[in-house]
């Protein structure tokens, strides 16, 4: 059998595309959104009517393979990734994601595997390696089989809600005022995010926590952690509601890294932790009847955290942990260019006073490392922004805690010091790339990296990331006429 076939046919499938035909049915639901992500984690794919739903579960849909690549064109008008000539794509929905908008509730959502065209001389129905989600299932299933782990996630995707004029232009406005955890501003935007939560609710987000940030209309909101494929599927879902109440509220949502100079920029921290065993609970967040399958609403809990210390020092964690830093750790650099994936990504590491982390080195609660324990049990990954790629970030550590583990890397003595004050009184710290094209540089070092884009990913990665470096490198910006326009004679 084709992975395809294997996928359609794996076992408890049938039963959940009969439980998403229920739900169909019992929500009065015509049409679906079927999607999946791009390399840039944009969510692309296609619409079909409900009538469709077991067919299309069964046979998916077509789709031209560029479509991982957004389509879009490099500097030379060449399409990235895929040419013209490119067979089509086959999209599986999984059915354990179908759920319904809260905003049109005609119309529900599903995710898809990507596989490549049946027909393929090469390969044919094999999985398409340029699907980032279906990637990191893979990764994640293969680290677990050789570990026993299972990586569990949380999120805090910082973004900023910005005014726009009549035409639908930026005013290059924060909606509210840049005082960081002030209530006052907080209740400004309350009608924003008090829509963002309920959204989220009825999509399966367990909210946990929300605060003012400190850049004009920035905000961060939370949700319990869970598995890294879950998490991720959730950020994406995350930020389509964003947009969506953004265009109910005549604003922007901006997950642009620094839209403004001068205040902090939007990261995104990404906490980790291993764990062995727990079970996968179903959370109604106080729905009678679930807008969508039980999955959806699942969160895994219970077993053991293999980070939490294994010694009478509470701000180290254990064996596991410490090795599986130190595996982070050794790929920091290429590691950037998927945390900090876009041009704009390095105005954030540039400015330091904000409290920026471009330094390869980790502590416990120290916010100027790269890495830091930010509670016995986990670890913060901070050198990554909202602008990321959530499936690639996950495979991506995955792949490089698997490192950790296997060849037992030691992290070195956490900082204790803030970094700049360490570096000042003589340590020699090295610093992370500080440009989409150095990153790109150090991922293209890196084969542990690397094999978090198997084969077409990494390829179709390469190809967009330069070629947007590329570009940037060849633009002419308003900074370069206000320095050079009148510099002669």
């Amino acid at each position: 059998m084709t992975d395809l076939e294997k996928h359609v046919n794996q076992p408890g499938r049938a039963k959940l595309v009969k439980k998403v035909r229920d739900k169909i049915n019992e929500l009065g639901i015509t049409y679906i959104y079927f999607q999946f992500i791009s390399v840039t984690g944009r969510v692309v794919g296609k619409g079909i009517p409900a009538d469709h739903w077991e067919r299309t579960a069964e046979k998916g849909f077509q789709l031209v393979y560029g479509a991982t690549a957004n389509l879009f064109l490099d500097r030379h008008n060449n399409y990235i990734g895929y040419g013209p000539e490119a067979k089509e794509l086959v999209g599986i929905p999984d059915p354990e994601t179908f759920v319904q908008l809260p905003w049109d509730k005609r119309v529900g959502r599903v995710y898809c595997t990507c596989f490549r065209n049946r027909e393929e001389r090469d390969n044919p129905g094999g999985h398409l390696t340029s699907d980032c989600r279906g990637n990191l299932r893979i990764i994640a299933e293969e680290f677990k089989k050789k570990h026993g782990y299972q990586m569990r996630v949380g999120t805090e995707p910082e973004m900023m809600w910005l005014t726009k004029n009549e035409d639908g232009t930026p005013t290059g406005k924060g909606f509210s005022k840049p005082f960081c955890y002030h209530i006052d501003q907080f209740e400004s935007l309350r009608p924003v995010f008090m829509k963002v939560i309920e959204y989220a609710n009825a999509m399966g987000l367990d909210m946990i926590q929300g605060d003012h940030e400190d850049a004009p209309g920035q905000l961060e909101l939370n949700w319990m952690f869970d598995d890294v494929l879950r998490n991720a599927d959730r950020l994406s879902t995350y930020r389509q509601i964003c947009a969506q109440v953004a265009r109910e509220h005549g604003l922007i949502a901006c997950f642009m890294t620094k839209p403004f100079m001068g205040v902090s920029a939007s990261g995104c921290h990404t906490n980790l932790s291993l764990w062995k065993g727990g079970k996968d609970v179903v959370n109604k967040l106080g729905h009678k009847s679930l807008p969508g399958v039980e999955e959806v609403f699942t969160y895994v809990e219970g077993g053991t955290n293999t980070f939490m210390p294994d010694t009478k020092d509470m701000q180290l964690p254990g064996k596991v942990g410490l090795m599986s830093i130190g595996g982070i750790m050794k790929h920091l650099p290429a590691l950037t260019a998927i945390g900090s994936s876009t041009v704009n990504s390095y105005r954030r590491l540039w400015d330091q006073g904000f409290w920026a982390p471009v330094y390869a080195d980790w502590g416990y609660q120290n916010r100027t490392c790269g890495l830091r324990v930010s509670a016995p049990g986990r670890f913060e990954y901070r050198s990554v922004d909202s602008m990321h790629n959530p499936y690639l970030m996950g495979a991506a550590l995955l792949k490089t805690m698997d490192d950790g583990l296997t060849n037992k890397i030691d992290p070195g003595k956490p900082e204790s010091r803030n970094i700049y004050e360490a570096q000042k009184a003589g340590k020699d710290v090295k610093k992370l790339p500080l440009s989409l094209g150095e990153a790109l540089e150090r991922l293209s070092e890196d084969k542990i990296v690397q094999s978090a884009m198997p084969d077409e990913m990494y390829k179709i990665f390469h190809w967009y990331k330069n070629d947007e470096w590329e570009k940037f490198l060849g633009a002419t910006t308003q900074w370069d006429l206000d320095t050079y326009l009148d510099c002669l004679p």
